[in-house]
């Protein structure tokens, strides 16, 4: 578990953030797509949590951009 939390260029479907967590958790995008899908079933706050990852997560390229100095 040592993958920085940023949003990956491949796999990404809308803005890359299931992608993130799930190669940040080593689980499959596809398996966290799913959990989040089924999570809308419930009461909650998911697609607020989703937008606020969106825009704190960093895009890949940036990321390792900002490390490279």
């Amino acid at each position: 578990m040592s993958r920085k939390l940023v949003r990956p260029r491949e796999g990404r479907m809308l803005a890359g953030v299931c992608a993130g967590l799930g190669r940040r958790f080593s689980m499959s995008a596809g398996m966290v797509r799913l959990l989040f899908l089924l999570s809308l079933l419930l009461p909650g706050t998911q697609v607020i949590v989703y937008l606020v990852l969106w825009v704190l997560m960093p895009n890949e390229d940036r990321y390792l951009a900002s490390t490279q100095h």
